[in-house]
């Protein structure tokens, strides 16, 4: 069995001006991939992926997610491509459907987000491909378009979901897909499940080489426990232990972060993202000690 990866997100809530120094900080404890988000009216993920690949030396970074409904699908393309084209490799551009609220206060909030995102994932991965494509969707429209300058191979979009028919849609179209902190281990069987109906259906084998990015709350220090349990909670999950929030988090010493990435591991996740919480008093000692538990798991293979 492969190693889980272990992954560093830092938040949107994070100030621009600290995510260089945060980014630099993860990619010196030994942590290989550093993941974003996007939230309105947040950091942007493509600049903020930028900005940390050309200040990072080896790190990937993943955008999980750029929401689908706020960018054309050319223009999504043409970023990623640039950005691919000057760090080949080191990107991952996860998309989603946004949260709705969000997109209707900006005005750009589909009728069906689930033919969006398989219209969009689609016509992003042809055009990352280096294919020309012409299209017309309820959503998508492309006429002969091409991209001056494709990536040298074609870049992977995993697809962020949450409810059964979205899970299926990711497994049907997405190159991967990313899982918030709610899904935990309660929700991951069923979670794979759905995924593997959509794969079956675009007539795809299994989950073998389809990534699993399952986000994870996680912490160290005094209180870590109580900081994890209000977030967990206030994410909309009901745990009243340990025991639970362990389905949810990992905390404590590098070993027992290590353990709890081992965890999610067993369970299917291929990349265990951990994040602070947003009132994590020491980020810069969260990330140290998820360095340890790094090494701890490199001995894993």
């Amino acid at each position: 069995m492969a190693m889980t990866t272990l992954a560093c997100i830092i938040r949107p809530s994070t100030p621009p001006s600290r995510l260089i120094p945060l980014a630099r900080a993860v990619e010196a404890a030994g942590i290989e991939e550093i993941w974003l988000w996007e939230d309105c009216f947040q950091s942007g993920g493509i600049s903020a992926a930028s900005a940390i690949l050309a200040a990072t030396e080896r790190a990937r970074v993943g955008i999980g997610v750029m929401p689908t409904p706020l960018r054309n699908v050319a223009l999504t393309a043409m970023e990623v491509a640039t950005v691919d084209g000057m760090f080949p490799g080191r990107l991952i551009p996860g998309i989603g459907h946004g949260v709705q609220s969000w997109m209707s206060q900006v005005g750009a909030k589909a009728a069906s987000p689930l033919t969006l995102m398989r219209e969009y994932a689609t016509a992003l991965s042809a055009l990352l491909a280096g294919e020309r494509v012409t299209t017309s969707g309820k959503y998508v429209s492309l006429d002969d378009v091409a991209l001056d300058w494709p990536p040298a191979r074609p870049v992977p979009v995993p697809v962020a979901a949450t409810g059964p028919k979205s899970l299926r849609v990711a497994g049907e179209v997405g190159a991967g897909v990313v899982l918030e902190g709610s899904v935990g281990l309660p929700g991951l069987p069923a979670t794979l499940e759905r995924i593997a109906e959509g794969r079956a259906a675009a007539g795809k084998d299994g989950l073998d080489g389809f990534p699993v990015i399952q986000f994870v709350s996680g912490g160290t220090g005094p209180g870590a426990t109580e900081r994890l349990r209000a977030e967990v909670n206030g994410a909309g999950s009901d745990v009243a232990d340990d025991e639970q929030l362990a389905g949810y988090a990992v905390w404590g010493d590098a070993q027992a972060l290590a353990d709890g990435v081992r965890r999610f591991g067993a369970a299917g996740a291929d990349t265990v993202a951990v994040y602070a919480t947003d009132d994590d008093p020491d980020f810069e000692r969260l990330v140290a000690v998820l360095g340890e538990a790094n090494e701890l798991l490199g001995k894993d293979s």
